[in-house]
């Protein structure tokens, strides 16, 4: 194990501690909303009624819940844009309420005991934000940022707790929800671990490719930059763009200044016929 994955290592084991003692029943919070607004002002409530529906049956914290209990839920979401760089929630802050996002791309990062930030993971249009176990006092273990202008449906903690008692099917989605979050933060750990630099990189960009790539006229773009990609790698910038500068030789992926294209992704899968993606939920 290279020093570079030694020092992103404790964060992911903090991360994984949090999920391992946390309870079924969670939230998650937007402390953004306590923030000066920069966002937008939303669309009356007549408006959107049917979007937040969409987003509400769609979601996998929401299956499986009497459709009279979908309807109520939906209609107690608040609306509230993001825009670009701006927080969803801050690192530190108390979970007040919990965010489904309906469009845009949300980075989560997190600050180390010695001040250096590490890029965590990626939330994208159907995700839960973030989610924490209920305690007597939850704060956020990460930072979320907009990465373009976002459009969320948030709800107050307490009318999730309210929702939690009232509906147990609610209870064991957000379980089921930990415990995907947890399976994929494990195979990213043991990735860490145990595979070479190469392997990492590989399986980083597929996952991110299914997760934020855009199509573009080379292939897939992907907006990460060589600094994030050695942080979700473990390695250094020197070695990502080394192993970058490589494949492009080889013509599968078109290094940018603050993006990868991808342009046979299929032959990035080639980097190890055993090669296995979790496409669980960030």
């Amino acid at each position: 194990m290279d020093e570079s994955s030694r020092e992103i290592l404790p964060a992911m084991l903090q991360a994984a501690t949090d999920f391992v003692g946390h309870a079924y029943m969670a939230t998650v919070s937007a402390a953004g909303a306590d923030l000066q607004p920069r966002s937008k002002p939303s669309p009356p409530m007549g408006r959107d009624i049917a979007q937040r529906l969409i987003s509400v049956r769609s979601s996998l914290l929401f299956v499986d819940l009497p459709e009279h209990a979908t309807m109520e839920i939906a209609s107690c979401a608040r609306v509230r844009r993001f825009l670009p760089d701006e927080p969803l929630f801050i690192q530190g802050q108390p979970v007040i309420a919990l965010i489904l996002l309906q469009s845009g791309c949300v980075k989560h990062t997190q600050v180390g005991r010695t001040g250096a930030e590490v890029l965590m993971r990626f939330s994208v249009k159907g995700d839960i934000v973030n989610i924490h176990a209920e305690s007597p006092s939850s704060y956020h273990t990460c930072s979320a940022h907009a990465m373009e202008e976002c459009r969320a449906l948030l709800w107050d903690y307490r009318r999730i707790d309210s929702f939690l008692a009232r509906y147990p099917q609610l209870g064991e989605n957000i379980s089921h929800l930990l415990s995907l979050q947890l399976e994929e933060l494990e195979e990213r750990f043991r990735e860490m671990a145990t595979e070479k630099v190469a392997r990492r990189l590989s399986l980083v960009l597929l996952r991110l490719l299914h997760q934020i790539g855009v199509p573009s006229e080379r292939g897939i773009r992907i907006s990460v930059n060589r600094e994030e990609l050695a942080e979700m790698t473990g390695s250094t910038i020197s070695t990502v763009s080394r192993l970058l500068s490589e494949w492009s030789e080889q013509g599968f992926v078109v290094p940018r200044r603050e993006a990868v294209v991808i342009s046979h992704p299929e032959r990035l899968v080639g980097r190890d016929s055993h090669a296995h993606v979790s496409m669980g939920l960030s």
